[in-house]
């Protein structure tokens, strides 16, 4: 009947706890997800949010409801057989990183049979149809249930070199009822056994006797044991004693919400009568009482199943040091100050992208921190004594003066200008690399070549630029050719029909644009 009962609850545990798979799954666990922190919560985790609480709020978490079956076994004055089958179904909630409470239920048989026999037992009401000093073998079969209510710690979830671990130990304790039920195999029908014939038979081996009583005795256990029928306090018409327990185990995570448990625990009574057996052996045939207490362990196999929505998984299963290791190493979350960068010569380019360091005060420079060179002869502005030098007076000297070629010995180098044209030359203008734009210094160049044009309205010119074979760089270079003739056209007024522009592959330098008389 017990066996068909456990069958039921066993089904019964095992449905409601596969429907919680079909519950909402967590996932991994944000600090900054509000929506899985409780309204108790809520004010410190807005504090925390706004910077002003060093510490996230604690995150709703999933009870867990676990089953469990395995090997139950008693230890008290008589043998035990071996383990017989146990089961158990318990909840949990975690109230911390480290501890949680367990309300567990378990039920369990155990069976004991002596080997040797006894003479003591003539205060045992169960034996009471045996004459004085006549020879039994005790034996016992328990039903046992308790309920208790347990701390447990988990021993490894903070981890200083792991993120989590899919294996968590605990150990706990706690205190509970139990109720049993104690019943011997005293009567043979209505009959005393004749324990007689095993102890004449002249065995001696502990196999040999226990098969030979197995042989004799049938499994009726029809004798209440004197725990049923001493002045105890009952529960269910059964013998009711507070029980401690101690327990140690080891869970191994299977998925996000179930994980496989493998415990042993053990519960201490503050009874003689787990067995029905409390009588020591004496010559005499007035025997002692015993003043050892029996106990019962209970060795388990177990799923347990995490349940709830908008929480996350149990916090045993939890490394609290997680997030603080996540916002050293990329900080989502901290303070920081605002980062203060060297700039030693005061250019405004920062040293890590500073090329040029060292630039004198008050000198302007281009993005890399470089002194400004007009006309790219390699001086710069500021130690240029010849701002703007044509590139045909190239190589110059250390103050940016060009040596122009004399017109009598290099007048075929010069391009004929139409007759009555004054202007014997004009500017180049330099553009930063992969810029198109004119720079100031550039239109005060061109402001002055127009102002050359205006005063001989007889003369033209081609504005000439120098791309390397890409389409790239013939793109600019039409960018900036047109930006120099628009400039001559639209600002200074230049007609557009005195400016030819065109682009030469490899004629020159690549960011330099020439204008000449043609």
């Amino acid at each position: 009947m017990a066996s068909k009962k456990f069958k039921l609850l066993l089904l019964g545990g095992f449905s409601l706890m596969s429907s919680a798979l079909f519950a909402q799954d967590t996932g991994k666990y944000s600090v900054f997800d509000s929506s899985v922190i409780s309204s108790k919560g809520q004010a410190q985790q807005n504090e925390f949010l706004n910077n002003t609480y060093d510490f996230p709020a604690q995150p709703r978490n999933q009870w867990e409801l676990g089953i469990s079956g395995g090997l139950f076994s008693e230890s008290s004055d008589v043998s035990a057989k071996l383990p017989t089958f146990g089961f158990g179904l318990h909840v949990r909630k975690a109230l911390g990183y480290l501890f949680s409470l367990r309300l567990q239920y378990t039920w369990g048989e155990a069976k004991g049979l002596n080997w040797k026999p006894s003479v003591g037992h003539m205060h045992n009401p169960a034996w009471a149809a045996y004459a004085p000093l006549s020879e039994v073998y005790y034996n016992y079969r328990a039903h046992i249930q308790d309920l208790s209510l347990q701390g447990i710690i988990t021993l490894n979830n903070i981890r200083f070199h792991k993120s989590k671990s899919n294996v968590v130990l605990y150990g706990g304790a706690g205190l509970g009822a139990t109720i049993f039920d104690t019943r011997v195999n005293a009567l043979n029908g209505s009959s005393p056994y004749n324990f007689a014939s095993i102890s004449n038979s002249g065995y001696t081996n502990r196999k040999d006797i226990r098969n030979a009583l197995k042989q004799m005795m049938d499994n009726s256990y029809e004798t209440k044991a004197e725990n049923n029928q001493a002045n105890e306090p009952k529960l269910f018409g059964q013998t009711l004693k507070p029980s401690a327990h101690v327990l140690a185990g080891v869970a191994f995570k299977l998925g996000q919400r179930v994980n496989l448990a493998i415990e042993d625990r053990w519960t201490m009574l503050k009874t003689d009568l787990l067995d029905g057996q409390q009588w020591q052996e004496h010559a005499s045939i007035d025997p002692v009482q015993t003043r050892d207490f029996d106990s019962y362990n209970y060795l388990s196999v177990g799923l347990n199943f995490n349940l709830g929505k908008n929480s996350v998984q149990p916090l045993w299963w939890m490394n609290p040091l997680d997030y603080a290791y996540s916002e050293l190493n990329n900080p989502k979350h901290m303070k920081l100050p605002k980062p203060i960068l060297d700039d030693e010569d005061g250019d405004g380019v920062t040293d890590q992208f500073d090329k040029c360091p060292g630039t004198p005060a008050n000198v302007k420079v281009d993005v890399n921190g470089c002194p400004l060179d007009t006309d790219g002869d390699g001086v710069p502005d500021y130690l240029d004594k010849e701002l703007i030098t044509p590139t045909y007076c190239w190589p110059v000297d250390a103050n940016g003066v060009g040596k122009c070629p004399d017109p009598e010995c290099c007048k075929d180098r010069i391009v004929e200008k139409p007759a009555g044209c004054a202007i014997t030359s004009l500017p180049s203008i330099t553009f930063s690399a992969r810029g198109g734009n004119l720079s100031k210094d550039a239109k005060a160049m061109l402001a002055t070549a127009a102002a050359q044009l205006r005063n001989s309205p007889e003369c033209s010119i081609t504005v000439t630029g120098y791309p390397e074979a890409s389409k790239a760089s013939q793109s600019l270079c039409n960018k900036r050719i047109n930006a120099i003739k628009a400039y001559l056209t639209e600002t200074e007024g230049i007609s557009a029909d005195r400016i030819q522009t065109s682009c030469e592959v490899g004629g020159g330098p690549a960011n330099t644009v020439d204008l000449r008389v043609h």
